[in-house]
């Protein structure tokens, strides 16, 4: 659609993108009442005494006049244009419903760059979120839960910052999947200015997506307003390292707050980086180690992980009656059958009859009429060291 095809609701929208900060319940509110050209109207005209914007003080409410006067929406929708990008509305096909559940905290529209439809990948996604100042185990796991993801079908959500972020984005790319960033920025600012090839890569391959319009630069408190929208975007939230303070336990309690599962990555109990996700997993947070567990959290019916299990020894091969006896054995010496049997609880005749069978199976050998472990059983992982 061209600017000057763009009907006065969508302009109006991408005006107020540069006067309603993200996440501003009090601008949303009036978005929901009055419509957006209708709230634009109000802002931009003479104040009707008899129906005023209410909610909202003196000094606060001319902050939102000063905007709306300022907002330039066919610039900023011809810059995206020139840019590759889009603005999409939540009337539009492409709007992600499940932003919805964000209430008046919804996003007043988005600003887009990238080729994939973003209500479609929305669909099948999962956030991965952590720590900047991460360790190399939490950047091993970032890349490594991206890419698994990705081989997997899933998209892989993050918000394109240093740290655990640029690690999923950066695994899910490598795998030839799908990713999605959503910038504290405009579509069109890199930040940080070490992501400048990591973002353009999403920009080819995935999408880009941000609140706030062509040329808005981060600042803290949108970093945070930034996660709702990763929690609300995704069928969950997997936070890999996270301190106590951390945007990323924002993230996760979002994901809680709006019945988006929300998943922990471990990490060693003495690491300060690990200690908010610890936190989580004391809670309703459930603990994952790889992406066939997220999936099969927020998967479809039927979308198991594998059964863990460590390797098969050759101990674990024998029935439970043939065990007791290899049990019965001393871990050094011989012993007579008599001896074996009452250690085994059972007969002489069925130990007799086990050991036999041990013996054909490389466990024990016969030195006369007494019994002993051979020196490759003795070696073998789990051996027994104790006996009669």
């Amino acid at each position: 659609m061209t600017v000057g095809a763009v009907d006065g609701e969508r302009l109006a929208r991408a005006a107020l993108t540069r006067v309603i900060e993200p996440g501003d319940e009090r601008g949303g509110r009036w978005l929901r009442t009055y419509g957006a050209a209708e709230l634009m109207r109000r802002l931009t005209s003479a104040e009707d005494p008899d129906d005023p914007l209410t909610g909202a003080g003196t000094a606060r409410l001319a902050t939102y006049r000063r905007r709306a006067a300022a907002a330039d929406p066919e610039r900023d929708l011809a810059a995206l244009a020139d840019a590759g990008g889009r603005f999409v509305c939540p009337e539009d096909s492409e709007w992600p419903g499940q932003l919805d559940d964000l209430g008046d905290a919804r996003p007043v529209g988005l600003w887009l760059r990238g080729p994939a439809d973003l209500r479609i990948w929305a669909l099948r996604s999962v956030a991965v979120v952590g720590a900047r100042a991460c360790t190399p185990y939490g950047a091993h796991m970032g890349a490594a839960l991206g890419a698994g993801l990705a081989e997997k079908g899933w998209v892989v959500v993050s918000g394109a910052a240093a740290g655990v972020d640029g690690a999923a984005h950066r695994g899910a790319l490598a795998a030839g999947g799908a990713t999605v960033a959503v910038l504290a920025s405009g579509v069109d600012v890199v930040y940080p200015r070490g992501h400048t090839e990591l973002i353009g890569r999403i920009a080819e391959q995935g999408v880009l997506v941000a609140e706030l319009p062509p040329g808005d630069h981060p600042t803290p408190s949108r970093f945070i307003l930034r996660n709702r929208v990763i929690a609300a975007l995704t069928r969950g939230t997997v936070v890999v390292e996270a301190a106590y303070r951390s945007g990323s336990l924002a993230t996760a309690r979002t994901a809680q707050r709006l019945g988006r599962h929300t998943i922990g990555v471990p990490g060693p109990a003495t690491s300060g980086l690990s200690a908010g996700v610890h936190e989580l997993l004391r809670g309703e947070a459930v603990l994952v180690t790889d992406a066939a567990e997220i999936v099969e959290l927020v998967g479809e019916m039927g979308e198991l992980a594998p059964a863990r299990h460590g390797p098969v020894l050759p101990r674990d091969l024998l029935g439970p009656a043939t065990a007791r006896v290899l049990d019965a054995l001393p871990g050094h010496g011989e012993a007579p059958v008599r001896d074996i049997a009452r250690e085994a609880a059972t007969t002489e005749d069925e130990a007799l009859n086990r050991l036999y069978e041990l013996h054909s199976l490389g466990f024990v050998e016969r030195e006369g009429d007494r019994w002993r472990l051979t020196s490759s059983s003795l070696r073998l992982p789990g051996a027994r060291r104790g006996g009669a």
